[in-house]
Order: structure tokens, then C-alpha cells, then sequence
């Protein structure tokens, strides 16, 4: 018994010690665009910002290329090495702040240079400190889970209503994003997609997740499905006259600093692990929802399909993509078979999370990517599992408990809000 118990408990305590240590560096972290003012307060890191900037201004395509010869590009990898030790190189911005693009911005100026595959790169956004955890339990309020008969999705409009800061929102999106501006054009997509992101960034979880991540019941797929389809008024913010191939969609999203942070803020937050409980390398569903969520009022903005299972996607395919098809297929199957959102989605309707649970040890990954247990500082990775879990089974979830394989490989049901295990109470580990 003792030894199932410390089993449970020592990968929490490894668990809260990354997030005490994530909460020490927070304390001391400047946003981008502060950090950027006091390094040009400072004689010495002004000179190698400004020579940095210089270096990179070239683009991604040859770093460097504004300069030539050794001695030039030494002083470029000089400038680089001092700023590494400035509030720069550890800033982040905030998501909805005041100054998000100018800090993006920035942010993006000074790592371009160290990351350029999308799997790889960071998220340029300060993680968010209270887990959200909250949203999860508040979700039968607003409709009870999937098997019950009401229309949680209409449930949740109703109560968006109710509430002054979702009805402002909600309306402030809904008027530009079905107003038509001429014969041609069904809206105006640029205002649609700022006002959804104010709603995104605005409006408490609990409402907007409650519109954009409600449950279905069996008897009502159809009509229900759609609704929640509807909510992002996917005529104007997410349909185009022609699918755009999915590798140049991307490369659009590249070019917005917006849309490029909120991008990679979603492939480190929603990365799938077969391995883990969840489906989720950082085993966090609310900052999976968060990020997913930041895609919608971009060019990269995802919608659910018109499935029987949960899937989403941007408004691309992979078709004229030549050579490059198995990396287009690579990147759509992110959203397409996304365990890790699939499941997340799926806990939000049914009032469950798994927190910060980690059922099995820990998991051992080469990607760059912020986990749990590491933090590469210097942003060197090595090679990158991409792997998606496919396996459609999911996880019970022991109604208030969760189910776990322990040493024994007896699979029990652990009560996650004391992380104790609960003798006696066995349950199958797959449906």
C-alpha cells in the first residue's frame, strides 16, 4: 500500500516542483516590450541588441545575410551569446496584452535565429498561472455531460446571454462577422477575426469555452454538432471561396506575428503523448483548450468537421502540395487526430481534468518543446517525436476519479484531488 502510494505520489512532486519553479522565473520575467525599453537603457546591451537586430535582418532564410565574411558573423554569434544573458532572451508576452504585436514583435526579432521548424519552436506566450482547472468543474453548470438529452450547446448560448461581458463580446463579433460588405464579399473577415479574438481574450472561460466546447447527447448529434460548428460564424472567419493548400496557409500564418505565436502556442501546448493518461505530453488540458481557442480569429483559425468524432481544422487540404505531402499530411493531423484536443474537448463537456495527473513515469521526449520534467535553455533540440496517438479508445474517467494501471497493472480508480489511491475500486482501463 505504501509503495502504491508513493508511486502515486513522487511524479506530482515533480509535477508542483516544475510549476514552483515556472512561478520563480514568472516573478522575475519581463514581458518582451519592457525588457526590450531596459536593454535600451543600458549602454552595453544596446549596442549587441542593435547588432542583432542588424544581423537578423536578412530574414530566417540565411541568418546572418546582412553580413559578410568570419569576423562579421563572429560578432553576430557574439551579440547573440550577450543578449542570452539579458531580460531578453527569457522574455514572453501576455496573450490579449495591450502591446501583443510590438512584443511579439520582439520576441520573434531575437529567436528567429534559434528556431525555425514549427514543431520546434517555443511559445512566445508567458504561461498562464492559475491551470484553469475551474472551467472544467463549472461545465455542468451550464449543461449536464453528453448523455443527458438537453442541448448543452444552445444552454450555453442562453447563458452567454445572461452574462454582460459574453453578450458584449459575442455581439461585438457577430455584427461584422455577418454583415455583408458587397456582392463579392460576405464580410468584412479582417474586423471578424479581431472581434473573435477579444472574445477569446475576454470572456471568461467558463462562457466562451462553454459555446465553443459543449457536449452533444446521442439523441441530438445533428442539430447540436452544428450549433457549436456555428459558433465562430464560419461563413465569414473561416471559409474561403477555395481551400488554400494547407503548407501555404501556414507559411501565411508565418508572416503574422499574431498568428505565428498563437500557431506555436498550440504545437506545445496540444502536443498528443500515446504514453500519457490524457493524450497530452504536458498533461494540461486547460492550456491545450487555451491555445487551441488563440487560433480562432487568425488565418489559421480551425473548425470542427463534420464527423461523427470530434476533429478539427484549419480550412485547407493537402491536395497540389507535391513533394512535400507527407509533411502537409503531417501538419493537418495535428488537428485532424489530435488525441491530446480530442480528449481535452471531450473532459470539458464532461466536467472532468486530469490536471496535472502523471499516471505512468516520466515521459521521456527529444522535442523542444517546455515539458514537465525539462527545459532546454538554449533551445537545442535534437530530433522530434511527432507521433500522434490514433488509437481510438479513450480513457475512463471513474465518474469524480480516474482510472490507472499501477504496478501491478491492475487498473484502479485514483482520486485526483488528494492523488490517493482508492482500494477496492477497480475499473477497466479501456472502453
Amino acid at each position: 500500500m505504501i509503495l502504491t502510494v508513493l508511486y502515486v505520489l513522487l511524479p506530482l512532486l515533480d509535477v508542483l516542483s516544475y510549476a514552483e519553479e515556472n512561478l520563480r522565473a514568472g516573478a522575475t520575467r519581463l514581458d518582451c516590450v519592457r525588457a526590450s525599453e531596459q536593454c535600451l537603457r543600458e549602454q552595453a546591451c544596446s549596442t549587441k541588441y542593435r547588432t542583432m537586430r542588424q544581423c537578423v535582418a536578412g530574414g530566417k532564410e540565411s541568418n546572418f545575410s546582412m553580413v559578410a565574411g568570419q569576423e562579421a558573423k563572429d560578432e553576430c554569434r557574439s551579440a547573440m551569446d550577450a543578449l542570452k544573458q539579458s531580460p531578453l532572451y527569457n522574455c514572453r508576452c501576455k496573450r490579449g496584452m495591450k502591446k501583443e504585436k510590438n512584443c511579439l514583435r520582439i520576441y520573434w526579432g531575437i529567436y528567429q535565429t534559434l528556431q525555425g521548424n514549427d514543431f520546434l519552436e517555443d511559445s512566445p506566450y508567458e504561461p498562464v498561472n492559475s491551470r484553469l482547472s475551474d472551467i472544467f468543474r463549472l461545465a455542468p453548470i451550464i449543461g449536464e455531460p453528453a448523455v443527458a438529452r438537453e442541448n448543452n450547446c444552445l444552454n450555453a448560448a442562453k447563458a452567454c446571454n445572461l452574462n454582460d461581458t459574453c453578450k458584449k463580446y459575442r455581439s461585438a463579433y457577430i455584427s461584422p462577422c455577418t454583415s455583408r460588405v458587397s456582392t463579392a464579399e460576405v464580410c468584412n473577415k479582417r474586423k471578424c477575426h479581431k472581434a473573435l479574438r477579444q472574445f477569446f481574450d475576454k470572456v471568461p472561460p467558463k462562457h466562451s469555452y462553454g459555446m465553443l466546447f459543449c457536449s452533444c447527447p446521442l439523441s441530438d448529434q445533428t442539430a447540436c454538432s452544428e450549433r457549436r460548428r456555428q459558433t465562430i460564424v464560419p461563413v465569414c472567419s473561416y471559409e474561403e471561396k477555395q481551400k488554400p493548400n494547407c503548407l501555404e496557409l501556414q507559411a501565411s500564418c508565418k508572416t503574422n506575428y499574431i498568428c505565428r505565436s498563437r500557431l506555436a502556442d498550440f504545437f506545445v501546448n496540444c502536443q498528443p503523448e500515446p504514453r500519457s493518461l490524457s493524450g497530452c505530453l504536458k498533461e494540461n488540458y486547460a492550456d491545450c483548450l487555451l491555445s487551441y481557442s488563440g487560433l480562432i480569429g487568425t488565418v489559421m483559425t480551425a473548425n470542427y468537421l463534420r464527423s461523427p468524432k470530434i476533429s478539427v481544422s484549419p480550412y485547407c487540404d493537402c491536395s497540389n502540395s507535391g513533394n512535400n505531402k507527407d509533411e502537409c499530411d503531417k501538419f493537418t493531423e495535428f488537428f485532424t487526430e489530435n488525441t491530446c484536443l480530442r480528449n481535452a474537448i471531450q473532459a470539458f463537456g464532461n466536467g472532468t481534468d486530469v490536471g496535472v495527473w502523471q499516471p505512468m513515469s516520466p515521459v521521456q521526449t527529444t522535442t523542444s518543446t517546455t515539458t514537465p520534467y525539462q527545459r532546454n535553455r538554449e533551445r537545442n533540440p535534437n530530433t522530434l517525436d511527432n507521433h500522434i496517438n490514433t488509437d481510438p479508445g479513450i480513457y475512463h474517467f471513474c465518474g469524480s476519479l480516474q482510472c490507472v494501471s499501477l504496478a501491478g497493472d491492475t487498473p484502479v480508480c485514483v482520486d485526483p484531488s488528494v492523488y490517493l489511491y482508492v482500494p477496492a475500486t477497480l475499473c477497466p482501463i479501456r472502453l
